[in-house]
């Protein structure tokens, strides 16, 4: 956790984006449960697409397609919805070592702070995989932290 905080005090400060509006309209960063890494793009509608890299008990990478939606009241926060797909690639320990494709939804709430270059989400992503070991997965999904690509 140690550093998890010191990478993000590091963007923090290499930014200097104190006292500016968050421009940029994509954010890289890293996603616990499982852990993974996730890229997000917005669109020019308020919504976004978000990609995603799973690595636990093998890989699995999901496309999203996310609908924002504001919530009235808080600066900042947003939820969403949306359709996706994924591939995954499971280790022959987990799920039989089976490769899978899918189709995912998602869920969540998202938010944004003006001078500060981190975007945070929590979300919850229930998919179904076709293939070996097919069926209803809801284990994934999570805490999200981004740091905004200029």
């Amino acid at each position: 956790m140690k550093k998890v905080t010191l990478i993000i005090a590091i963007l923090f400060f290499a930014n200097g984006a104190f006292a500016q509006k968050n421009t940029s309209d994509m954010a890289l960063g890293i996603k616990w449960a499982p852990s993974g890494v996730t890229f997000k793009k917005s669109l020019k509608n308020s919504n976004a697409y978000e990609l995603l890299g799973y690595f636990w008990k093998g890989s699995r990478f999901t496309g999203l397609y996310e609908i924002h939606k504001k919530i009235e009241g808080v600066n900042g926060l947003r939820w969403y919805y949306g359709p996706g797909v994924h591939v995954s690639f499971y280790d022959k320990g987990s799920y039989n070592g089976s490769n899978n494709l899918g189709v995912d939804g998602v869920l969540g709430l998202d938010l944004t702070f003006d001078g500060f270059p981190i975007n945070l989400s929590l979300d919850w992503q229930p998919s179904f995989d076709f293939g070996e070991g097919a069926g209803f997965v809801s284990g994934f999904g999570g805490l999200s932290i981004r740091y905004f690509i200029k």
